[in-house]
């Protein structure tokens, strides 16, 4: 997926997101996302790259628990065929929940 595609589908959600970080000062009030793409993968034989994958993690902030919000979120990446892996972590400093979406795009 282009940075364009993926702006798109997280566009779907409904919630302001942004690339890697909001400015110092800048973050909306929760619930919002982040997405980076933290690194690349490929497969190879027979000395030739046949493919290359992006990783891209979707990471959803709020303060308050709400299972129908990540639904919302998980059947935009089921209609965008992206298979995910979830994690969730609460972050005492910040006093949010992070959800963490693992994809490959």
């Amino acid at each position: 997926m282009t940075y364009e595609e993926i702006c798109d589908m997280v566009t779907e959600i409904g919630l302001p997101f942004t690339y890697h970080h909001f400015a110092e000062g800048e973050s909306p009030k929760p619930p919002f996302l982040i997405f980076l793409s933290p690194g690349e993968e490929t497969f190879a034989a027979d000395d030739r790259m046949y493919f290359s994958f992006k990783e891209l993690d979707i990471e959803l902030y709020t303060d308050k628990k709400k299972p129908e919000r990540e639904a919302e979120i998980e059947d935009v990446l089921c209609r965008h065929y992206l298979f995910y892996t979830k994690t969730e972590t609460w972050i005492e400093s910040e006093r949010l929940y992070e959800i963490l979406y693992e994809l490959d795009a």
